[in-house]
């Protein structure tokens, strides 16, 4: 067998060292376990009450924390389908093309029955040339997975995975429950800590645990919290991290709130329409991850009322085309109880006549 080249070994050692992160949050979650359920609650706790009750309620969180993190770990990021891959005649015609309004025409003749509605700042056909795929709405390229993610939001090395549509569940699971996990322990450990600092714990091994034990759970609650309290915000307003920091464009211009349904529906979104699953690591977010729902007007009270690009397409109803094509059936229902894109688009240009009209629209951070 040929061995292997220098590019090849390195790959293989980023490989590796992107499992440090993770290899330190386990050790970390190992030795918590120790601390808390032998040194503090069998060890030190002198009540059987207290003890029966503190390792019940952290063997619920340990659980499901250990859980929400495997699966944010071990869940594959879902790619594009392959209706958005070019087919062999188009990427040959790409590649005789130059760069410009020829390739463009390529990619939109290509694109004309895809879902999509976001495009590049110039307001181009947003295109992989890595995948040499067109890219659906809210899909990025990972360059650390080298590939395009589907709803991505970030890459985070703390479980060694990009963070997208098939488990951004899951991550925020893992933030709940990490949290609630360093807040119990925090909580449940503070008095133990506090008879470290007057002598009121005997000198063994056990009160050197319980002070750092304590240490940790309240520095990672505080970041935790932040973090956290972050994502909530996102989801709230129907945004991933890279839209917080990019606004996406559609072909009226830019929104920040193009993809928003409002708080419920946007909730609806990542976590399902069954409830019971709401708490458990277990897929139940809408869609398909390729296309998802958007709105015509922004009522953001940071924004104006109307986009200043909602008001040239507005005078000029003939060219505004935005959105083109129909919704996924996994994404209508979402709607249901609003008027169909077709009556929108009517009642903008009623509006336009002098009658008063609020839209609803989609929120995203």
């Amino acid at each position: 067998m040929a061995p292997s080249g220098p590019g090849s070994v390195r790959r293989r050692c980023r490989r590796v060292l992107y499992w440090i992160p993770v290899v330190f949050i386990s050790l970390l979650l190992g030795w918590s376990y120790y601390a808390y359920a032998i040194q503090l609650c069998i060890v030190s706790m002198e009540n059987i009450g207290e003890q029966v009750v503190c390792l019940i309620a952290y063997h619920l969180l340990f659980a499901m924390f250990v859980w929400s993190y495997w699966k944010t770990i071990f869940t594959l990021p879902m790619n594009p389908s392959k209706e958005f891959h070019l087919s062999y005649a188009e990427k040959e015609l790409l590649e005789r093309e130059p760069r410009g309004e020829a390739h463009q025409e390529v990619l939109r003749r290509a694109a004309k029955d895809l879902p999509i509605y976001t495009r590049t700042m110039s307001g181009a056909i947003r295109y992989c040339d890595r995948c040499q795929l067109i890219k659906p709405d809210r899909c990025h390229h990972c360059s650390v997975c080298d590939k395009c993610i589907l709803k991505m939001d970030h890459h985070c090395p703390w479980v060694n995975n990009c963070v997208g549509f098939s488990n951004y569940k899951f991550f925020l699971l893992f933030l709940a429950y990490s949290l609630l996990y360093c807040v119990f322990i925090a909580a449940t450990d503070l008095q133990y800590f506090i008879k470290f600092w007057t002598n009121g714990l005997p000198d063994t091994q056990a009160k050197f645990h319980i002070m750092f034990l304590f240490f940790a759970a309240a520095m990672f609650s505080v970041s935790l919290s932040s973090l956290f309290g972050y994502h909530c915000w996102l989801v709230s307003k129907n945004k991933s991290t890279l839209e917080a920091f990019r606004s996406p464009v559609f072909r009226h211009g830019t929104d920040k709130n193009g993809f928003s349904l409002g708080f419920g529906k946007n909730m609806l979104q990542v976590f399902g329409d069954e409830k019971r699953y709401w708490l458990l690591p277990i897929f139940s977010s809408l869609g398909d991850g390729c296309s998802f729902p958007t709105c015509l007007v922004n009522q953001d009270p940071e924004q104006p009322s109307t986009p200043a690009g909602l008001n040239s397409s507005s005078k000029n109803p003939e060219n505004h085309q935005f959105p083109a094509k129909p919704l996924r059936e996994s994404q209508s229902h979402l709607l249901t109880d609003s008027q169909s894109w077709t009556e929108n688009s009517t009642s903008l240009g009623k509006g336009k006549a002098g009658k008063g009209m609020l839209c609803g629209c989609f929120e995203i951070f």
